[in-house]
Parts: structure tokens; sequence; C-alpha cells
């Protein structure tokens, strides 16, 4: 496999794992890699808005979002960009091409993470100290638009021993995200999961309409 046919997914993981450890060695660096809104608006360092997702917390911080990422943007790149997946996946419709679908995810990921932080932009802009790094907008934007086009699969992340519907999963994580941040108190930014998530339902739905009969198909025949 030579590098145009790489997976995008791959080069994403990759390059936010070494990103991750070079910052986990180097204070300067990823303080001047974090996203703050503050900066970003007083001094229009808009490079942080993508710098945050390539870096994090910790090693579990950046291993459980990896796992989450890997998982399921593997999936949704394989279907995006081979006919043969898409046709066994959307017989229905029309393939959009292989360049087209690395576009497309592409733009998910990135969609994903750069608006998880309007919230953070809304709120936080007259505050220097506060910061947030990480993938999880994006992974949030990822792991919802699968969940709109496989809503029947069974899904088991780390922690959870058992399958659980990925309807079912998508639900109950936007619920537990909207408590978790009308509760406040956390150094999670739970605002930016709910926005990343958003995000991908919308942006899915949005490239091809058709998608939105695709879900209702599938969950007509659930019940």
């Amino acid at each position: 496999m030579n590098f145009s046919e790489t997976p995008i997914s791959i080069v994403i993981l990759a390059l936010t794992v070494l990103a991750s450890f070079a910052a986990f060695n180097d204070r300067e660096l990823k303080s001047k890699m974090l996203f703050n809104p503050y900066l970003v608006k007083e001094h229009g360092q808009w490079y942080r808005a993508l710098t945050h997702a390539f870096i994090h917390a910790d090693y579990m911080h950046l291993a459980f979002n990896m796992y989450v990422f890997f998982g399921f943007g593997l999936t949704l790149e394989r279907v995006f960009t081979d006919p043969v997946n898409w046709i066994n996946v959307f017989p229905d419709i029309a393939f959009w091409g292989v360049l087209k679908g690395r576009i497309i995810f592409i733009l998910l990921y990135v969609g994903g993470f750069l608006y998880s932080v309007v919230p953070a932009m809304k709120k936080h802009s007259t505050n220097p100290g506060y910061n947030s790094l990480g993938a999880s907008g994006a992974v949030s934007a990822i792991l919802l638009a699968y969940i709109i086009l496989f809503p029947l699969s069974t899904l088991r992340l780390l922690f959870i021993p058992f399958e659980i519907p990925a309807i079912v999963m998508g639900v109950g994580l936007f619920a537990y995200e909207s408590y978790m941040n009308k509760r406040g108190g956390s150094r999670v930014a739970h605002d930016a999961h709910i926005s990343g998530a958003i995000f991908g339902v919308v942006f899915i739905l949005a490239v091809n309409i058709k998608f939105i009969g695709h879900f209702i198909d599938q969950m007509t025949s659930f019940f």
C-alpha cells in the first residue's frame, strides 16, 4: 500500500499520537497548541482551533479518544471510499466516488472539532485562564455520524461489558453529556462533545438527504 492509499483515519491517528506525545514532553509546545478563546479573540490566534484537537491532557485521554475514533472512523472511511462496501450498506444510493468520500470524511472530522469550540468562544472569550484540548469534538462527530448510518448495529465501548444498539448508545451519550453540561463543576468540556455530536448528525444528513430515508427505514424495521 502506497501513501496515497493509506486510510485518512490512520494518518489522523498517527498525527494525533505524535503531536500528543510531543506535547506531553514539552509544556511550552502544549501551551501554544491549546484552545484559548481569549487569545483567539484578542490576539487572532485562530490556529488554536485546529491545533488543540491534536493534543491531549494525558495518556488515558489520548487512548480513549483514539480507540473510539479508530473503531468507528475506519469503518466510516471504508464505506465512504469503497464502492463494494457502499453497495452492501446503501444499495439504493449512488456511490459518490473515492476522492469525494475521502474529502467528506476529512470534512466530517475537521468540522467536528472546529464546531466543538463554538460554545467555548461564546462563553470564555473574556477569560484568559480558560483552555481546552483534545479530539473529543471530532470523535463525537464521527461517532454520531456512524450511529445515524448504522443505527441498529451493536456497539461495545471500553468499560461497558455488553453490547448496546447504536441508536440507544447515541441517545444515552447525548443525554449524559447534556446532564453533565448543565450540572457543571467538571473539567471536561461537555458542551464541546455535544456540539461535535450535533455537527456529525447535521453534516452527514446534509451531505446526502437520502441518508434520512435510510435511517428511517432502519428504525422502522427495528420496531
